[in-house]
């Protein structure tokens, strides 16, 4: 997951596309919890989370990441991360989005979950990029 999908229970939940993203993520996370599912996380996720306003918020992803994140792609990785986003970027992907999808490639997840329209917009056949509600979907009917 990258930030702003980590962040989709702060934002304004008045709009039902929001809530019910909110809804997913929070299931992502329980499934997460209950070791059903494997959290990857980033040092581009750590460098956005550092830089979040709200405290609160801020060291609610912060202490969800450390405890439940198996594992890190560290800047140790830079170089590869770099040459594979740089890649993505071509594609009219931005450069912190770019880390974050070339991050989660190197450290071989299935799928990246995010609620940032343009970064679902970007097509690989390295890995599945869904928002929380279509990864749920996907998980619900993988577990029947």
């Amino acid at each position: 997951m990258d930030n702003c999908c980590y962040g989709r229970p702060f934002d304004d939940q008045t709009q039902i596309k929001v809530r019910l993203e909110a809804t997913a993520k929070m299931y992502i996370q329980s499934l997460v919890r209950f070791k059903s599912l494997v959290l990857y996380s980033s040092f581009m996720l750590s460098h956005e989370i550092d830089k979040c306003p709200v405290k609160e918020t801020k060291d609610y992803i912060s202490q969800f990441v450390k405890e439940f994140s198996s594992f890190h792609v560290s800047e140790g990785k830079n170089s590869e991360v770099a040459l594979l986003a740089d890649e993505i970027m071509k594609t009219g992907v931005k450069y912190k989005d770019a880390i974050h999808l070339a991050c989660s490639m190197i450290a071989g997840c299935d799928y990246m979950i995010t609620t940032d329209k343009r970064v679902l917009k970007y097509k690989t056949d390295r890995i599945k990029i869904v928002n929380p509600i279509e990864f749920v979907k996907i998980w619900e009917e993988s577990h029947d």
